[in-house]
């Protein structure tokens, strides 16, 4: 007898569901928003936020999922140097010819990394460098940094160091026994298994409901600092580098918003000077909540609790010398 198939009810029945929702009480919404000057301020924050950040995450996880279908990771060890030095830097040039999210750079960084060997810093290179330095990235922190074309070019340089110096600390200090999760002897999710839509719809399907949630969040969090945060904060924070370095760095790690879309987050903390917000952004690509639990269930714990923290230092120690380099003391 042949079993009942039951209804799915996944993440983008919920998404769904939510927007029409929202749809319905967009009246009462609306009503509630009028009468409270603070809500109508967040309210602008967050929509500003999210309706400009949302078309690049849409074509960042277009082109992620192209990636997927025409790009496998097999291919791209092959492009890589012999000598592992070299194989690090052609990694941090691949991967920033290559969109998409930090989440989706993981899975294909582990698969890359193999057992690890000559190829193991490459493929940590490339995990940080695709999702931070890309052309969809690129092109969103110029539009969300107008007639600031110093800032594009400082979170490039700081966001390719990064990638740089975690590739060749990992050739020299780097362990095989951290690596403690092994690749699963099998692929079943492949275009040798599935069609080459099936495999593009999955992928953009993911990595576009997963970094729409976390653009919500930052989109949200930046709003309630707008609103929730006494102005004296952000003068104190903004008159101290030091402060407000490790405040940014702290909010990009907790927020873990998508690379794609969290320029737009930075743009919109105009009371924070540059080089604290450029950390945000060098920063949130490299190492987040999201990004700790990735690596622990691809690489292991081992490998999580070391390169995590390591990343974070160097990344937000990149970011303050690149931005007092590029930015100065710029507003």
């Amino acid at each position: 007898m042949r079993a009942e198939r039951r209804p799915r009810f996944g993440s983008m029945e919920v998404l769904v569901f939510g927007l029409v929702i929202f749809a319905i009480s967009g009246t009462w919404l609306r009503a509630i928003v009028a009468n409270s000057a603070a809500l109508a301020t967040a309210g602008t924050v967050f929509c500003g936020v999210f309706v400009q950040a949302l078309p690049f995450l849409g074509l960042g996880v277009v082109v992620s999922g192209l990636i997927a279908v025409f790009v496998p990771p097999e291919r791209l060890l092959r492009w890589l140097p012999r000598r592992p030095a070299a194989a690090v830097l052609a990694a941090g040039v691949v991967g920033a010819a290559l969109p998409g999210c930090e989440c989706g750079s993981v899975p294909v960084a582990r698969r890359l990394f193999g057992d690890g060997g000559a190829t193991g810093a490459a493929a940590l290179t490339f995990m940080l460098a695709a999702p931070a330095i890309n052309p969809v990235v690129v092109v969103a922190t110029a539009v969300a940094f107008p007639g600031q074309p110093k800032m594009v070019v400082a979170r490039v340089a700081a966001s390719l160091l990064t990638a740089v110096v975690m590739g060749w600390a990992w050739s020299r200090w780097g362990r095989a026994e951290w690596i403690s999760r092994r690749l699963p002897t099998h692929e079943s999710h492949g275009p040798a298994t599935r069609s080459n839509w099936a495999v593009f719809c999955e992928v953009a399907r993911h990595d576009f409901l997963q970094a729409a949630a976390y653009l919500v969040v930052g989109a949200a969090a930046a709003a309630a600092l707008h609103v929730l945060v006494p102005p004296w904060i952000f003068e104190h924070v903004g008159a101290h580098l030091v402060l407000g370095v490790v405040a940014m760095a702290a909010l990009a790690v907790v927020l873990a918003v998508c690379s794609e879309a969290d320029a737009f987050v930075a743009s919109s903390l105009t009371m924070v000077p540059l080089v604290p917000r450029l950390v945000f952004l060098v920063v949130g690509p490299a190492i987040d909540v999201k990004l700790v639990a990735m690596q622990s269930g691809m690489f292991g714990r081992a490998f999580a609790t070391r390169f995590g923290p390591a990343t974070l230092v160097v990344a937000a120690l990149a970011a303050t010398l690149v931005g007092l380099l590029l930015l100065g003391g710029s507003p």
